[in-house]
């Protein structure tokens, strides 16, 4: 497997965070049947995966749009997701993404597969941030092609954390979620500090040389 290929999939793991998500599946599947939590499952990691698709398409065209210069949203970015990792290190998860309890629940369960789980839990504003970075960076379509495998893999890795939520809920227990939280808190903040540098050295060339 291609190393941009795997740094791009453990940043999009450790920003999507699905673990942080399982207790709000548990709560809103709780007393629903298992082909239904299925389709919540599937619902939500559609929407992961046609989010993370569309801003890697026409991310780079919106702030062209905006009249916004590459370098300064990576710095943005970086800032924001620098931020994140801060908090979650601190033990308060991630900042933009709201608590479970402050979540309005959709009139449905195919709703809210869609709002809140999938957005803004899973991928909020610093997911969203990181999608478009990446993919202002890229070339040609196969690298295009390495951000959309990325973003099928981390799909799929929601998927199979979200079928198991139960399970792991139990295995880790809330001590357990939490160091993990801090760990990815950890690996997140050294994304975000790249991203920061990168735009730094975009919106001043000397500092490159």
């Amino acid at each position: 497997m291609d190393i941009e290929l795997i740094k791009i999939i453990l940043a999009f793991v450790v920003l999507i965070n699905p673990f942080s998500s399982l207790g709000l599946f548990l709560n809103l599947t709780k007393g629903h049947t298992a082909k239904d939590r299925q389709k919540v499952a599937q619902i939500t990691c559609l929407t992961v995966f046609i989010g993370i698709a569309f801003f890697t398409i026409l991310g780079e065209s919106l702030l062209k749009v905006l009249g916004i210069s590459v370098g300064s949203f990576q710095v943005a970015g970086g800032i924001l997701v620098f931020l994140i990792a801060i908090n979650m290190m601190n033990g308060g998860g991630n900042p933009v993404k709201p608590n479970e309890e402050d979540v309005e629940v959709g009139s449905s369960l195919t709703a809210s597969a869609v709002v809140p789980l999938a957005i803004p839990m899973m991928i909020g504003p610093g997911g969203i941030s990181t999608v478009i970075i990446y993919s202002s960076q890229v070339k040609g379509v196969f690298q295009v092609g390495m951000i959309l495998a990325a973003g099928l893999c981390i799909s799929v890795f929601c998927y199979v954390s979200l079928m198991a939520a139960g399970k792991i809920s139990r295995f880790l227990g809330d001590t357990g979620l939490n160091i993990l939280s801090r760990i990815m808190g950890m690996l997140l903040a050294a994304v975000a500090i790249e991203i920061l540098i990168n735009g730094l050295r975009a919106l001043f060339p000397q500092l490159a040389s």
